[in-house]
């Protein structure tokens, strides 16, 4: 069982898809933990590295996903905690997918992905090795 922290950073008020995931996630056997609205990078890598976690899991729609998956990829490597993965989705224009991965972020996925994407690319990419994802 992989342990995920599905977040919302930033200012965007709108929860409804992180929830959806976050529980799709915990149904696929995953245990998850949802930080809520309105938090920072900061609260959000402590919370994974409080709980051990093995991915992070950001949902951005406010335009300001750049900013807010580069500033945690920063955290993570000041932490030296680089082995937690990150991905994410909400709206991200597709130019700034690859810039993203560049960065270190994992996957993007992009408004219409669904629960079954989202719950089929963690366990393709991290099922064989639970303890430590890929």
């Amino acid at each position: 069982m992989l342990r995920i922290v599905v977040a919302k950073p930033g200012l965007d008020g709108h929860d409804r898809g992180a929830k959806v995931v976050a529980r799709a996630l915990r149904d696929a056997g995953h245990e998850v933990v949802y930080t809520g609205l309105h938090q920072t990078p900061e609260q959000i890598v402590e919370t994974a590295l409080q709980e051990d976690a093995d991915l992070i899991g950001l949902s951005v729609l406010s335009g300001a996903h750049m900013t807010l998956f580069r500033r945690i990829i920063e955290l993570l490597g000041e932490r030296d905690a680089r082995d937690i993965v990150v991905f994410g989705g909400g709206i991200v224009p597709e130019e700034d997918v690859a810039p993203l991965q560049e960065l270190g972020v994992a996957k993007i996925f992009t408004p219409g992905a669904t629960t079954g994407e989202i719950t089929g690319w963690v366990t393709e990419h991290f099922a064989d090795s639970p303890e430590t994802p890929a």
